[in-house]
């Protein structure tokens, strides 16, 4: 009788999942291909995903570029994924009650979901419309922010509602990120990047490589299907299916040369005074 203990059989990937529609082309695929039973995923926002993942509470998240930035040391980000834009992107943007140029001592409200968005609204305020405003850090709800704020920073769905819904209703300027650092600098901008941490990589190299490899499948898939991306969400979310394919094509979710040379010239401007070095090395993963 063989009395061998067996082997225990290996966990799923630890995997975060941030809730908002900018990343359903990355997650809708998984489903469509089988893969997401592979994985034991986490939703949430992307401040606790940040976290989570810097404390090793998950394996493989994705992660704001400026806290993947600040922890570079222990993080591997996988290429060819990623949240960012080369021009707008339509769900990061100032809404303001005035020209930017008048902010100067002014209170502008800061959504409390966003990291990398924020760092980038401050640094194209101060250096291209050079001031100073007051900011202050509240719940991404923009009818509350504009009762004591002059202008406010919103990301994600909230970004989409306001800039698409509410900012025109109330006569509002809308001004998005994507747009004004392509504007100032002529590079695409990456806001979040998927990651993984380096010990498990060094541990199971393997569910890596198919954690990336599985992404990858999904967002080529969503991109082609799309329209029916689109439509499925249209019908759980307050935008049409016609903007919300406009938006998931808008969305630039690579990672190549061309987005690390951005990645570094945002780190070269605020490296300094954001916690990392301006020349901090991004490491991509290698199968």
């Amino acid at each position: 009788m063989d009395t061998a203990t067996p082997h225990p059989r290996p966990t799923r990937p630890r995997v975060g999942h941030i809730q908002f529609l900018n990343c359903l082309p990355l997650y809708w695929g998984l489903a469509r291909t089988g893969t997401l039973l592979d994985l034991e995923l986490t939703k949430d926002t992307p401040d606790e995903l940040n976290d989570k993942l810097v404390r090793g509470e998950l394996d493989i998240a994705p992660i704001s570029l400026v806290e993947f930035l600040r922890n570079a040391d222990d993080l591997v980000a996988l290429p060819d994924i990623a949240v960012g834009c080369d021009g707008p992107v339509m769900s990061c943007v100032i809404v303001s009650q005035v020209p930017l140029s008048e902010l100067d001592g002014a209170r502008v409200a800061l959504g409390s979901t966003s990291r990398t968005s924020v760092r980038l609204a401050q640094l194209l305020l101060a250096e291209q419309h050079g001031v100073a405003p007051d900011y202050y850090t509240c719940p991404p709800d923009l009818a509350e922010m504009m009762l004591e704020a002059q202008a406010a920073v919103l990301i994600g769905d909230a970004a989409l509602r306001a800039s698409l819904h509410d900012a025109p209703r109330l006569g509002l300027q809308v001004h998005d990120l994507g747009q004004m650092w392509k504007e100032w600098t002529g590079l695409p901008f990456v806001f979040a990047v998927w990651a993984a941490r380096r010990d498990y990589l060094a541990q199971r190299p393997r569910a890596v490589h198919e954690v990336h490899k599985a992404f990858l499948a999904s967002c080529e898939l969503s991109l082609e299907e799309v329209e029916k991306v689109a439509e499925q969400a249209a019908r759980w979310e307050p935008f049409e299916a016609e903007l919300l394919r406009r938006y998931f094509t808008t969305l630039d979710f690579s990672l190549g040369a061309e987005q690390l040379v951005g990645i570094r010239e945002f780190a070269r401007r605020v490296g300094e005074t954001t916690g990392f070095p301006a020349d901090v090395k991004v490491e991509l993963y290698r199968p």
